[in-house]
């Protein structure tokens, strides 16, 4: 499982995010986009209360998405022609309808997003679920990150434990994640922790997911509605009890048992066809790059199960050494995809020649 940081260094990074970040809900007249002579762009605010505010790639792809301007024209615009995008974006600014959500930290806009986005915010949601994840019997937080567009919180419960075969066991865990900037739900799911080698996979079902959409929050006038911490936490406290409840029921022991007795099948499908091939198919199906599929089967001859067992293996070992953490843990949700395959799923990867 790919380290993250230590949950001190976790907390004092949500404390800090605190102080900063603003939400403001508003007519997109409201907005213009400059582009500053070193090419940076900008989403100007026209309120006291808004400012400038540098763009981060996911807003500037939301920001397209929502004045239906496709993004490799615009990024396009960006690079070559910059004034041309101002023109453009301001354009559609000003004949917008509706209200925006603009969420803004570090002096950057890190969202651009539609005013009926419900805020279920990483500082709330760790105050909430981390007491309960303390009620675990030893429990050990074993991976704790926040990215750009994600928090991800992965817990192991040693004494909840399957041998898959001699010397060779999994322990029962949770993964929590939440995305502040519309780049996923909040979600809750069962985590298998392999001891052998500290891979990390990602259970698909009997998960938790709550999308970001609630009520309308636009005005009926053009004015600039600004959210302060205190409104968005007492808007989230019902969620969180139930986030409680579904906890405990993800790392209970028939739920983790028949987790790991569907990995533990995986050890009967052999890889009859050429690996290389299962992994071409594998790369193919799931959008890996060169390099991953390079690192995958190399882990695949390496641990020498020219198996399905191997080859999840194999994709949630290969994750340890991927940069990203938000990449990484993709690589642990596609070992929890191979696990759920059919038989006949099965076949194709298996038999590839």
């Amino acid at each position: 499982m790919r380290n993250g940081r230590t949950l001190v260094q976790l907390a004092q990074e949500l404390e800090r995010q605190l102080s900063t970040k603003k939400d403001l809900v508003l007519h997109p007249s409201l907005m213009r986009h400059e582009t500053s002579n070193q090419g940076d762009g900008s989403l100007v605010i026209d309120h006291p209360s808004g400012g400038s505010f540098t763009v981060t790639d996911l807003a500037r792809r939301q920001l397209a998405a929502r004045l239906n301007i496709p993004y490799p024209y615009y990024d396009r615009m960006r690079k070559e022609q910059p004034r041309l995008l101002d023109n453009n974006v301001n354009t559609w600014l000003q004949c917008g309808e509706g209200h925006t959500m603009v969420r803004t930290l570090d002096g950057q806009a890190r969202a651009v997003l539609s005013d009926r986005y419900r805020r279920l915010d990483n500082y709330d949601l760790a105050n909430a679920v981390i007491p309960i994840l303390q009620t675990l019997p030893n429990m050990r937080f074993e991976s704790v990150e926040l990215t750009e567009t994600r928090m991800y919180l992965k817990v192991v419960v040693p004494p909840l434990a399957y041998t898959m075969a001699p010397g060779d066991v999994v322990q029962a865990g949770v993964v929590i994640t939440n995305s502040e900037v519309g780049h996923g739900t909040l979600s809750v799911q069962p985590l298998l922790y392999r001891v052998v080698c500290s891979n990390g996979l990602i259970v698909p079902e009997r998960a938790l997911r709550k999308t970001h959409i609630g009520r309308a929050l636009g005005m009926e006038d053009n004015n600039v509605q600004v959210y302060q911490e205190e409104t968005l936490r007492a808007d989230d406290r019902a969620f969180f009890l139930k986030v409680r409840d579904v906890v405990s029921d993800v790392v209970a022991e028939t739920t983790f048992v028949e987790a790991a007795r569907k990995m533990q099948r995986t050890m009967g499908i052999k890889l009859t066809g050429d690996p290389v091939k299962s992994v071409e198919v594998l790369a193919n199906r799931y959008d890996l790059n060169e390099g991953e599929r390079s690192g995958v089967l190399r882990h695949l001859i390496s641990g020498g199960q020219l198996s399905g067992y191997g080859l999840v293996n194999a994709v949630t070992h290969f994750s340890q050494e991927v940069e990203s953490y938000d990449r990484a843990t993709e690589f642990e949700e596609i070992g929890g995809k191979l696990v759920e395959l059919s038989a006949k799923e099965w076949e194709g990867l298996a038999a590839a020649a």
